[in-house]
């Protein structure tokens, strides 16, 4: 069976982000998808401070606020759902930093793992959000599920999203597409393998020339 994670970057449990989320969580359960929703908005997250103890342990060197036990799931998943509000034109910053620990203390291949955005906002801010966030599996060779419409939902509070009829339908496709995603990926992998990847190159300049 399927697996995907979904990540509530808000700080509130019930709130428009989880509205999203929950809406997804429905139809992942229908199309026969394990889910696994954990809430990170409400930690204290540190971002990170590049100490390279990840590189030497496997593992970030702050034990208190959920990355290296969501990693272990992640490792797992087939699918990361992200979902955040929008704080001044961008993601909240609990989830920025738990997302920039996440991917950079985890070695394991997320290659063919399925990502997806969620953003909630009032008004504005949305696209940049979502962007934002979608550069973390674009740089991990992970497909990124699309919708009927960008995967935002908007209103100022829950009941506020529960009238974004488009909203909500718009996260109930990116579901089907999602489930659609892992599903074939697991199937097809089991009948050709992974795609190649080359990992040679690195650029860099440190001869200042």
């Amino acid at each position: 069976m399927a697996k995907v994670i979904l990540l509530n970057g808000s700080p509130k449990a019930n709130g428009c982000t989880a509205t999203a989320l929950n809406e997804m969580v429905k139809i992942f359960h229908e199309e026969g998808v394990e889910t696994e929703l954990i809430h990170v908005g409400n930690k204290g997250v540190r971002g990170c401070i590049s100490c390279g103890y990840c590189v030497k342990n496997g593992k970030c060197i702050f034990n208190d606020d959920l990355v290296n036990e969501v990693a272990a799931k992640f490792e797992l998943a087939d699918g990361l759902v992200v979902g955040s509000p929008v704080y001044y034109g961008s993601p909240n910053g609990t989830i920025l930093s738990f997302m920039d620990r996440l991917f950079y203390s985890t070695s394991f291949s997320k290659q063919m793992k399925v990502g997806a955005a969620v953003v909630s906002c009032r008004r504005g801010g949305n696209t940049a959000s979502f962007d934002v966030l979608n550069k973390y599996f674009t740089i991990s060779s992970m497909p990124v599920a699309s919708s009927t419409y960008w995967n935002q939902v908007h209103g100022f509070t829950a009941e506020d999203v529960k009238k974004d009829l488009e909203g909500l339908q718009t996260m109930r496709n990116l579901a089907r597409n999602m489930s659609f995603m892992m599903k074939a990926f697991a199937e097809t992998r089991e009948k050709y393998g992974l795609p190649l990847q080359e990992c040679e190159a690195f650029t860099s300049f440190p001869d200042g020339k």
